[in-house]
């Protein structure tokens, strides 16, 4: 997909990977008991691997990449609800919904925990190292989502540009603002705004929130 690339200084874009990687490097190894932990919660809770496997997401100038999450819905969740006649009405609700559902019976006893206080989304931290995602950033968008949700919504087509030219994040502006729900236009409205106004401050500022955000429940690490 084609991007607008909103110029940041040199120095910001040094200083930010830099972070990425000191900050990913530390959180893994805070996390690590927190990592064993979900993944036996995970074996013991339902069959399937301890990794979801879920459809590529749109990166940074709108690559293709493997996003790593814990999984917190069955196996092969993705291909029941597009595929499965069965859950036809739900796939419906899905897209309606801005890509999310609220009742999703294919999440786990486990899932419901882990994604109520971000713990799915710490395998990210290997996105960071791989220097595919960054910490702070947009939200790493499905290609089919993007697709669909701009014929919903055709006035976010410069927002997606915008949105594009940067790596998505582990954590980001609307998370940490308690608007996780919204619809697509707002969200992709607020990412957009992210990037035009991304700078390290900002980003700490989004850091430093984004602890409350997991414990209340309310946004995404």
């Amino acid at each position: 997909m084609p991007y607008i690339e909103i110029k940041k200084s040199l120095f910001y874009e040094v200083m930010k990977r830099v972070l990425d990687l000191i900050l990913a490097f530390i959180l893994m190894v805070i996390f690590s008991p927190v990592i064993l932990i979900v993944a036996i919660a995970i074996k013991l809770d339902s069959k399937g691997p301890i990794l979801a496997d879920t459809p590529e997401r749109m990166g940074r100038g709108g690559k293709l990449f493997k996003m790593f999450k814990f999984r917190s819905m069955v196996q092969n969740a993705h291909e029941i609800l597009r595929e499965n006649p069965k859950y036809a009405r739900l796939y419906r609700e899905y897209k309606y919904g801005s890509y999310k559902l609220k009742d999703d019976p294919r999440i786990t006893r486990a899932g419901r925990f882990i994604r109520k206080h971000s713990l799915d989304e710490i395998p990210q931290f290997l996105n960071i190292l791989r220097g595919e995602m960054s910490l702070v950033g947009p939200r790493a968008y499905y290609s089919d989502e993007l697709r669909e949700q701009q014929k919903k919504y055709p006035q976010t087509e410069k927002s997606v540009k915008i949105v594009l030219s940067v790596k998505p994040g582990i954590t980001g502006f609307w998370q940490v603002s308690g608007r996780s729900e919204i619809n697509f236009d707002k969200r992709i409205g607020m990412d957009a705004d992210y990037v035009r106004r991304r700078s390290i401050l900002y980003d700490l500022w989004i850091i430093l929130k984004t602890p409350w955000a997991m414990i209340t429940g309310k946004g995404a690490l």
